[in-house]
């Protein structure tokens, strides 16, 4: 749909007069029931209001396209003004806006308004198409500049702002990606194209989601953007950036600070890449610790799958097998649970090799896969210079997550290392480096390396899981406590991360308390903010309302993000009350000896814990602690 289909000759008002945003607002509110666009024009206006109270629709440069998409729109429209003199309408420059546009959209239908929002922003961007609206001297006029500038821009139909490949308009570039692909993702994908619309950049955000990627940047879009924002925290793909300015971020800053990222983005101050043979090397201004945390989460997001999947169909088989038949065989005794067990632990067995192999990956690009495969394998069957000469006859020194995570690391840098030995071989021989020479160097030199250090990393495997099934009593439930509260600290970022990973290696080694616990301190945030929304309704708006109840299900679900949105907007209440209650949740586990076998799935793995009631109990008493705290320290909502 093109611009001029949504505006008429009746909703232009040319050399306006206006004191202020509201008057501004008053004004174009009248065009917009002029056009014959509303079915209710108050409820339109407060719409409006509401969108200003989320950030100005000021763009800067004279400009400023407030809007809203409600039911109170009868059908989708434009409303045009000019104002010589200007008003202040709190634009981002600080500026007196002299040319308007307002947007109604209806709601339920196609996101209309922000499709035109961006056409126009992009049009507005022409400090010639601004003059020569303001230099209009008839409706006729004014349509007839938007017409020609939009044909010249998009073609005669108007599509080809949403043909991206075909386009290649965009200042700002962006990727976003979290660990696990769900939740924050998409979340940073929001913040960034939320804010650059309302700063009146044309950006376009690719996400490296659970799904796959998305809305994939194209070379004709790299090529012409000024910068690239990467807002990850596993590594995507970097080759095709070389030689343009990129900003590298955590995801958590695409979420919470896309201001900021976009302005660096378009002050041209933002350092150049350069490739240098691995999507995880020659990241620009990035520290030590921040790239191997990426290195890490690129491991384990994919690792994910393989314990989800794999623990899950484990825990059935224990669900669907009878104890009776045979105690010592329990999870094999039926048909069914035979086969769930089987397939299960196949899937389950490839975490730790999986991890280390894409950890190297991470590090060292494709050649660095093998390498880190085989490493992990090694590290996990326990192979040493001692039994590898009689392996089923002495006893392995499985090193276990640790070996897989140190084999990762290594691999990735042996690779590295060999790259840049074998960087001066005559261009001729270039196809046989990730063909023969890496991979039969890599692996002998890292199978060499493993079998050497297995028995010592071995022996500190076993040693903290000797510490971790000794425990009891009040050591037992203080790690719990600590397990469960970190879950509930950011939600899917570091903290989060790191007590999962905790528990899913523990699960490997029939861990089953601390994976327990760590599940129910996930469980504990989303419930507790649906509590407190039915339970102090005063503290929150009525859409936080309506989300919250949402959370419901997350929660129960065993998807924290779910409380995200609250915890941003609230931070030093929401959080502390979830970690509390998220501690208590994780304790209690402990101090009920609750097991799980499974790494995910909330209560639809219920069945499959030891202690089910005990345990339901832990999550329900943790909510409901951190629901109340949440509703005390919450102040109520002001109405007016």
């Amino acid at each position: 749909m093109k611009i001029g289909a949504l505006l008429s000759k009746d909703s232009i008002r040319l050399n306006g007069k206006a004191s202020g945003k509201k008057a501004v607002i008053d004004a174009m509110v009248l065009l917009m029931e002029k056009g014959n666009h509303l079915r209710d024009a108050r409820r339109y206006k407060e719409a409006v209001f509401d969108r200003e109270a989320q950030g100005s629709t000021g763009i800067g440069d004279g400009v400023a396209i407030p809007h809203a998409k409600t039911d109170a729109v009868k059908s989708p429209g434009l409303a045009a003004m000019t104002l010589p003199e200007g008003a202040e309408f709190e634009s981002l420059d600080g500026q007196p806006a002299h040319l308007i546009f307002m947007i109604a959209a209806p709601d339920g239908g196609d996101n209309i308004h922000l499709e035109v929002l961006s056409r126009l922003s992009m049009l507005l961007m022409d400090d010639g198409f601004r003059q020569r609206l303001m230099a209009a001297d008839s409706p006729e006029r004014f349509l007839e500049i938007i017409d020609r500038a939009e044909t010249e821009k998009f073609g005669p139909d108007g599509e080809g702002a949403d043909k991206t490949e075909d386009r290649e308009a965009f200042r700002i570039l962006a990727v976003t990606a979290c660990p696990t692909g769900i939740a924050h993702t998409y979340m940073a994908q929001e913040a960034l194209e939320r804010q650059a619309e309302r700063m009146g950049y044309p950006v376009k955000v690719e996400t490296n989601g659970s799904g796959g990627v998305k809305n994939r940047l194209t070379p004709g879009e790299i090529e012409a953007a000024e910068c690239i924002i990467i807002a990850a925290d596993k590594n995507v793909e970097m080759a095709r950036f070389d030689g343009k300015r990129v900003i590298q971020a955590r995801v958590a800053d695409g979420i919470h600070k896309p201001e900021e990222l976009i302005r660096q983005a378009v002050s041209g101050q933002a350092p150049v890449y350069h490739y240098h043979g691995s999507d995880g090397a020659g990241e620009a201004g990035e520290g030590l610790s921040r790239g191997l945390y990426k290195h890490l989460m690129n491991g384990v997001s994919h690792m994910l799958p393989f314990v989800i999947g794999g623990g899950i169909l484990i825990a059935l088989a224990f669900l669907l097998d009878d104890y009776q038949l045979d105690p010592a065989n329990f999870g094999m005794n039926t048909p069914a649970a035979a086969f769930f067990k089987t397939v299960g632990g196949q899937a389950f067995g490839f975490m730790l090799p999986v991890l280390s192999g894409f950890i190297a990956m991470s590090i060292a690009d494709r050649p660095g896969l093998a390498v880190g495969f085989v490493g992990g394998a090694v590290a996990n069957a326990g192979y040493t210079f001692g039994n590898i000469m009689n392996y089923g006859e002495t006893a392995p020194v499985s090193s276990g997550f640790l070996g897989a995570l140190l084999a990762g690391f290594l691999a990735g840098y042996i690779v590295r290392f060999l790259q840049k030995i074998f960087s001066r071989l005559p261009e001729s021989l270039e196809g046989m480096k990730p063909m023969l020479i890496y991979p039969v160097a890599g692996i002998g030199i890292m199978g060499f390396v493993m079998v050497l250090i297995n028995p010592f990393v071995g022996a500190v495997n076993i040693g903290m899981n000797s510490v971790l099934a000794s425990m009891g009593g009040t050591s037992k439930i203080v790690l719990g406590a600590v397990l469960g509260g970190m879950m509930s600290i950011d939600m899917g970022g570091p903290f989060n991360k790191a007590a999962y990973v905790f528990g899913t290696a523990a699960l490997a080694n029939e861990g089953f308390d601390i994976m327990a616990a760590v599940m129910a301190g996930g469980m504990v945030p989303p419930i507790a903010v649906a509590l407190c929304a039915t339970f102090f309704k005063n503290r929150f708006s009525a859409k936080e309302r309506q989300s919250a109840y949402v959370n419901y299900i997350m929660g129960l679900s065993f998807i924290s993000e779910g409380a995200i949105p609250y915890a941003a907007a609230d931070p030093l209440r929401v959080i502390p009350s979830c970690i509390a209650g998220s501690a208590i949740a994780g304790a209690l586990s402990m101090a009920f000896d609750c097991g799980l076998r499974a790494p995910h799935g909330g209560i639809f793995v219920i069945p499959t814990v030891s202690h089910p009631l005990q345990y339901l109990a832990a999550i329900a008493v943790g909510s409901v602690i951190g629901g109340v705290l949440m509703g005390l320290l919450k102040k109520p909502v002001n109405k007016n």
